[in-house]
């Protein structure tokens, strides 16, 4: 009995000391080395490395933006050069790239040499009729191919979508004699009565109305609301994306129309600024101040629309999928 106390009173001895001959090694432990820390520095370093190249690369895009920026704005920023220049400066060889008086007269003598504020009136007209129409009718026409069933639908929808490929000169001719049996020459309802609907418009609203989800529809019909409810209260707010794309769409192409105003107008102030600015170019001459002047004129209200709206101009071309 003394015998196995004594081994087992060793034994347990032998196990404390183990124990504590290995405890100050994993208590105390061994001190971070210098390999440690070394990474510790490089981690660091390769952290401010690559904010350092980050940084880098935003400058040189901000860089290449900046230059991309300054070469799309070169004709405008020439254009207000020729708009202050006389007409000997603009046709100098090699060009001014500044005027030696500034000509701002140039301005003033835009409304002796053309009709200007008549003609900018007949545009605005033009374009405010052309956009209610637009919205309007291609929303509803939109919404009625993308979300109701009624018999020949596709046929209809591939029949009007058609009109997309055939170019729009085909139709001077047709139109042109419609318009004169109205009795519309010369007026903004003959001007405006053409583009009043657009294919493509209807196309594009469509497109809209048929990615918004039909949970909400159902949820509409389900509350008792008819069709014109669901869709003036319902779904024309949520497409108003795909109505601000059309709205620029709609506003850039009637201020710029040119072609059938020329054909349908025959005096100055039933013309829009288009054909205005197209009378001013002389057969054999030209006063390009005069000219570049009236096209600053023309195009400040759209700038001016432009800087106002940018954030619906950049989310409705966004969500539209334009460039």
């Amino acid at each position: 009995m003394s015998e196995s106390m004594l081994s087992t009173k060793s034994g347990v001895e032998s196990r404390q000391g183990g124990t504590a001959a290995f405890s100050p090694s994993r208590a105390g432990g061994k001190p971070p080395g210098p390999s440690s820390r070394g990474t510790k520095g490089s981690n660091g370093k390769s952290r401010g490395g690559a904010k350092g190249g980050k940084q880098g690369s935003n400058v040189l895009a901000h860089c290449v933006l900046g230059i991309g920026g300054l070469a799309m704005i070169s004709p405008l920023l020439y254009q207000i050069v020729m708009s202050l220049s006389t007409n000997a400066e603009v046709q100098s060889t090699p060009p001014t790239l500044w005027p030696s008086v500034v000509q701002w007269h140039n301005f003033v003598d835009v409304f002796t040499s053309m009709n200007f504020g008549s003609q900018l009136w007949v545009t605005v007209a033009i374009t405010v009729i052309r956009v209610i129409g637009q919205v309007l009718l291609c929303s509803m026409a939109g919404y009625a191919f993308a979300r109701m069933q009624f018999r020949f639908k596709g046929l209809i929808l591939a029949v009007v979508l058609s009109i997309i490929m055939v170019p729009s000169q085909l139709f001077l001719i047709p139109q042109y004699q419609i318009i004169q049996n109205l009795g519309w020459l010369n007026s903004i309802a003959g001007i405006v009565a053409p583009g009043i609907f657009s294919a493509f418009g209807l196309f594009l609203m469509r497109q809209f109305f048929m990615g918004l989800p039909d949970e909400l529809e159902d949820a509409a019909r389900l509350d008792g609301a008819n069709p014109f409810q669901i869709f003036f209260r319902v779904m024309l707010p949520l497409a108003a994306n795909g109505l601000w794309a059309l709205v620029i769409i709609t506003v850039l192409w009637s201020w710029n129309d040119l072609l059938w105003p020329l054909v349908v107008t025959s005096t100055a102030n039933a013309a829009p600024l288009s054909v205005g600015l197209s009378n001013l170019q002389g057969e054999h001459a030209n006063n390009y101040p005069i000219l570049m002047a009236a096209s600053l004129m023309a195009m400040a209200p759209i700038l001016i629309m432009f800087l106002l709206m940018q954030k619906r101009v950049m989310a409705g071309i966004g969500r539209s999928g334009l460039k």
